[in-house]
């Protein structure tokens, strides 16, 4: 059974969440806007020359829209640009949270990377607010690659002793399977950047 510390009680975790990809979504900007409230944003493109700047031009679309945006793999800039919090991919959480934790505030979040039991159990045990767990369903990003699928996804998040989001062919057609499963909630690259309608 999943037992919430006091500090995972307390926040308001975002429903969905938005990941960016600078392949499938060069500019994330008008899918940060067509986001709605309680949303939250993880901002990735690793690769950006000018990634510091992406970043406060999201946080100034997102704070406004109470949008929550997390920078992923870079506590220096998370910390830099005032993000909410730290999104850290798995294989990082592999090496420990010393560096981290000294660039980490105790009211921001931290959101960690999964892909199996194991991984949840690290996150919780890092105290992590809470984390992705993924491919559940096929994705575009690997087609092809082995997927969770929906009745493990269940069965691993609720065990799991902190908030799991299901990540990985999300859609707005299969989040209710999602959300029946138990999960806090929801995240998408494609799923989510479709600006052309709302989302709710």
């Amino acid at each position: 059974m999943r037992i919430l510390t006091d500090r995972q009680a307390a926040r308001k975790l975002p429903r969905r969440i938005l990941l960016t990809d600078s392949v499938r979504l060069a500019d994330p900007r008008d899918a940060v806007r067509a986001l709605p409230a309680r949303s939250g944003v993880i901002l990735r493109h690793y690769d950006d020359l000018d990634r510091a700047g992406l970043a406060r031009k999201l946080l100034a679309i997102c704070r406004p829209r109470k949008i929550l945006l997390l920078v992923a793999g870079d506590a220096r800039l998370a910390r830099a640009v005032g993000a909410d919090g730290l999104h850290l991919p798995e294989h990082m959480l592999a090496h420990g949270l010393g560096n981290w934790r000294a660039w980490q505030r105790p009211e921001k979040l931290l959101c960690v990377a999964a892909h199996s039991p194991k991984a949840l159990c690290k996150a919780a045990a890092a105290s992590a607010d809470f984390a992705l767990l993924s491919p559940v369903f096929p994705t575009k990003s690997h087609p092809g690659g082995g997927t969770i699928g929906i009745h493990r996804f269940a069965s691993w998040a609720s065990k799991a002793r902190l908030p799991v989001y299901a990540l990985g062919g999300v859609t707005r057609q299969n989040k209710a399977r999602i959300l029946a499963s138990g999960a806090a909630g929801w995240a998408a690259i494609g799923g989510l950047s479709n600006s052309a309608r709302k989302l709710d």
